[in-house]
């Protein structure tokens, strides 16, 4: 197996050159099965029959894929390198917590080899370390971001603009957050708490839900804890998704039908059996980069799967927003502490260099134009 491993994703003599030190490195994996073929298609330079890849790819380790550059409307640039941590699609669950923390590490310390300044962590990799950074390796010289502030910033501007698209007015609306205790549900219960009628959160962890109830309700939110998207008293016409789903397999309940529902999942929280023929679904957490972006080799397409060009998850977004800024620092680390002077301070320093909520798109197309 070692063999057929190392022929499988051994780079050609323009994949990758010596290590130079830096600015910034993205931690990542593929969501689904066609994906993680793509990129092991453009290392080997062919195409493998789908069976060989399901058996080879929990063999591969965490390593680097590319480099990766981006610019800033302000004329800089930054250079980078993404690391694919190669999780299996099909072991996001529990069952892997250990192997799949692990393979992050490997993926951190590939980064710390790299010379990276500063790392974002993206997908399932952000949900596994958000609570438990003293499981990555320690290095003085590279700092670690969960990239969560951004994504935030990101789903809540997606949802303003949303409304703003179908003439719904914040104040007079019921917010659902599926995945509220995670550090994206509850930075975005924190940042749109204020500006609802009413919240509903929804999360496994009772006590932590327990906790920020509490805390919304000390600044006189009206808030309701639901056991269960079915055990709703009042009927949600906003929704946001931030489950740390396996796969899409959330079927939502007491919503209105006209409801505008944000799928900030990777991979996508919604089931596809879901039947909401006219609710208003968008994807949400993703950015576009004005200055563009340059993948060597190129994955354009590959690790970019969006309609739009120059479009990114928020999360890997973070960590090169930071970097054009030269602000080489953990801004989103650990659970719990986005706030919305965090979100409003992390949106000055994206738009800075001319990093802007992207395009609104489903999975049949455009939804809205882009707002800035």
């Amino acid at each position: 197996m070692g063999c057929a491993v190392a022929s499988l994703v051994a780079p050609g003599p323009t994949i990758w050159r010596a290590m130079e030190p830096v600015d910034f490195a993205l931690i990542g994996h593929q969501e689904s099965w066609r994906a993680a073929a793509d990129v092991l298609a453009v290392l080997r330079g062919a195409r493998l029959p789908d069976e060989e890849i399901r058996d080879i790819l929990p063999w591969i380790p965490p390593r680097a894929v590319c480099h990766v550059e981006v610019g800033s409307h302000t004329g800089i640039s930054a250079r980078g390198v993404y690391i694919d941590s190669f999780i299996p699609p099909d072991r996001l669950g529990s069952a892997y917590l250990h192997e799949n923390v692990a393979r992050v590490r490997a993926a951190a310390a590939c980064a710390i080899r790299a010379g990276a300044r500063i790392v974002s962590l993206g997908g399932f990799s952000s949900i596994l370390i958000e609570g438990n950074f003293d499981q990555l390796p320690e290095k003085h010289e590279t700092v670690f971001t969960t990239g969560n502030t951004l994504t935030v910033a990101f789903i809540v501007q997606g949802m303003r603009k949303m409304c703003a698209l179908e003439g719904r007015e914040l104040r007079e609306s019921t917010l659902l957050i599926v995945g509220a205790t995670g550090d994206v549900g509850s930075g975005c219960a924190r940042c749109l708490a204020p500006f609802v009628k009413r919240l509903v959160l929804h999360a496994r962890n009772r006590e932590r839900l327990r906790r920020l109830a509490g805390q919304l309700r000390a600044d006189r939110v009206e808030v309701e804890l639901a056991a269960d998207t079915q055990d709703v008293s009042a009927t949600a016409d906003l929704v946001i998704c931030a489950a740390s789903l396996a796969s899409s397999s959330l079927l939502l309940g007491r919503v209105a039908p006209d409801a505008i529902i944000c799928d900030a999942g990777y991979p996508k929280n919604l089931s596809p059996n879901a039947q909401m023929p006219e609710a208003k679904i968008f994807f949400g957490g993703l950015g576009q980069i004005s200055g563009g972006m340059k993948f060597t080799p190129d994955f354009r397409g590959i690790l970019n799967r969006h309609p739009f060009p120059d479009v990114v998850h928020g999360c890997l977004l973070e960590g090169m927003a930071l970097a054009l800024g030269g602000r080489f620092e953990a801004f989103s680390r650990g659970r719990g502490f986005i706030t919305p002077e965090r979100v409003e301070e992390m949106e000055r320093i994206a738009a800075r260099h001319g990093i802007w909520l992207a395009p609104l798109y489903n999975g049949e197309g455009a939804v809205g134009l882009a707002g800035r």
